[in-house]
């Protein structure tokens, strides 16, 4: 953050116990501020022309309507703001909505507490963040696409009214520049695919932690890509391993 102000975070999520010990969590980092708790998506609206935060950590079982379905209404009464999933679902229809709405990640409350803090700064940068266990649904979904039918118009065929197609789960992602990985650089790119972290692809792969993070930097430059997560759909896209 500029002038190296805390984050500021808006926690919305209807269970109050969850909330405090959340809030309690993230108070111990200096880099975040907890500005602001709502246990609704009405509450949720009200409070952010009043606290102004960076980014709302929003459940998606919520009274009334779905988290997923408030990303939207969250982002045009505060442009700009960051909007990070916390949920229990894991459910890929969940995660598809939240991507579509508009969400810059998408987080269970299964992961490790000490990450959340990471979690959130990476975002705030710009980067996407989804939960490994999610991130290896999303690329599942794209492995079992079928391949796309050649157009009627093209084989002189009567082009009849076609069904409108499912919405993609992410935008695609071009296959540019795959060529100009090294061995170890598709083998890391295979096991972002499969939804390995960083950790578990050294200790797969014998090598550091940090001369993985080096690799995936390599890679995301090579592939004009900004997150692992446009990296493992372009695996899965590639048909990579």
């Amino acid at each position: 953050m500029s002038n190296n102000r805390p984050i500021r975070l808006l926690l919305v999520d209807d269970h109050t116990l969850f909330r405090r010990g959340l809030k309690a969590l993230l108070s111990l980092d200096s880099r975040l501020e907890v500005a602001g708790e709502a246990g609704d998506l009405g509450e949720a609206l009200r409070c952010l022309a009043q606290i102004n935060p960076d980014l709302v950590l929003l459940d998606n079982h919520l009274p009334g309507v779905r988290g997923v379905d408030g990303i939207g209404a969250i982002k045009d009464a505060l442009p700009g703001v960051r909007v990070l999933m916390l949920t229990v679902s894991e459910n890929a229809e969940d995660l598809a909505a939240a991507l579509q709405g508009g969400a810059d990640g998408y987080l269970l409350k299964t992961m490790e507490s000490e990450q959340l803090a990471e979690t959130i700064e990476k975002v705030m940068t710009g980067d996407s963040v989804i939960s490994p266990e999610m991130l290896t649904k999303l690329v599942s979904a794209f492995r079992q696409r079928p391949p796309p039918a050649p157009s009627p118009a093209a084989s002189g065929l009567p082009v009849a009214a076609a069904p409108a197609p499912p919405p993609p789960v992410l935008a695609e992602v071009p296959s540019q520049g795959l060529h100009l990985l090294s061995p170890r650089e598709r083998e890391i790119l295979m096991l972002i695919a499969r939804g390995d972290s960083n950790k578990a692809i050294g200790r797969t792969l014998d090598i550091a932690e940090t001369t993985v993070k080096i690799h995936v930097q390599h890679i995301l430059r090579k592939l004009g890509l900004t997150s692992r997560v446009q990296a493992a759909v372009l695996a899965a896209n590639s048909r990579i391993g």
